[in-house]
């Protein structure tokens, strides 16, 4: 009885070793093409939060080593990261193997003040070039303010080659004010006219902490052309995701507890890219939240 036990079992694992790919991945619940091998990107935008000793328990040296695993569990390939200080980010990179980062200070350009750096997987990605604008009518001019903002805002890009994919494409990381309700809207239309000045036709991947709900004009003019300074579409990876959302609709915690409705964390891309899986992760150890934000994460595809 055992005998034949194991030959039915031998039978069963050649038959399933044969079965073609797509046949496996609809097995494992998974989009055709589509695995862990697969030459996807995931994205990820995460506010860092700064580091605050006045934060207590939550203040950074009590959470670096859980930013940094929460980025390596999840196998992020390109984060775009909000609030992290140059020691912040010298420390991410000293806990991520295989990651480097590309981002300024918005006080004056250089490691002075919060970034919005992007980190990525230097094996797989090369940095053709890059740069960082502020959010103001002189857009150029490091540590500028415009329209109502309350402190400079500042949003870093970089242009990738995928080694994988053999394909370039464009990201931009973004950190909109919390105060100014003019300079929100004004910073969407802003990024709208630099992405598509600076795209030049490569796949964009637009992320960040925005300050905004989808309910809001700043949302909007991304994801209403009509609204929009320029002819383009993005489309937020929350509602084009193959696979739907994953995790709560929310993305502030406060470092107390989800708090509803205030999606204000984003990864939207053009019609290049093609979203598979799309969620927030609500990550916890002992009632500890890694930030006061859930980070977003986004498996895409180039469309061809």
């Amino acid at each position: 009885m055992k005998f034949l036990t194991l030959i039915i079992f031998s039978i069963i694992s050649i038959f399933a070793s044969i079965l073609p790919s797509d046949l496996k991945n609809k097995e494992l619940n998974q989009p055709a093409g589509y695995s862990d091998t697969d030459t996807s990107i995931r994205a990820m935008t995460f506010n860092i939060r700064f580091d605050n000793p006045n934060d207590g328990p939550d203040a950074w040296p009590n959470r670096k080593e859980f930013v940094a695993s929460t980025i390596r569990f999840n196998r992020a390939d390109i984060i775009g990261t909000q609030e992290g200080r140059h020691h912040q980010l010298v420390d991410l990179e000293n806990l991520l193997d295989g990651f480097k980062w590309i981002g300024v200070g918005r006080d004056a350009g250089d490691d002075k003040g919060e970034f919005t750096a992007i980190f990525y997987r230097s094996e797989r990605f090369e940095v053709i070039e890059e740069g960082t604008f502020w959010h103001s009518t002189t857009p150029d001019v490091p540590g500028s303010k415009g329209w109502d903002t309350a402190i400079p805002r500042i949003t870093t890009w970089v242009r990738f080659n995928d080694i994988a994919n053999n394909r370039t494409f464009i990201t931009f990381n973004t950190h909109y004010d919390h105060i100014g309700e003019i300079a929100r809207k004004e910073s969407s239309r802003l990024i709208l006219r630099k992405i598509h000045d600076l795209a030049d036709g490569d796949p964009v991947i637009l992320m960040g902490d925005f300050n905004t709900t989808e309910a809001e004009k700043p949302y909007k003019i991304i994801t209403d052309p009509d609204l929009g300074p320029v002819n383009l579409e993005l489309f937020d990876g929350f509602y084009h995701s193959v696979y739907g959302h994953h995790g709560p609709t929310s993305t502030w915690n406060g470092f107390e507890r989800i708090f509803p409705d205030r999606r204000i964390d984003y990864i939207f891309v053009d019609s290049n890219f093609r979203v598979y899986q799309h969620g927030i992760l609500a990550d916890s150890k002992n009632g500890q939240f890694p930030s006061d934000h859930l980070p977003v994460v986004a498996d895409i595809k180039f469309m061809d």
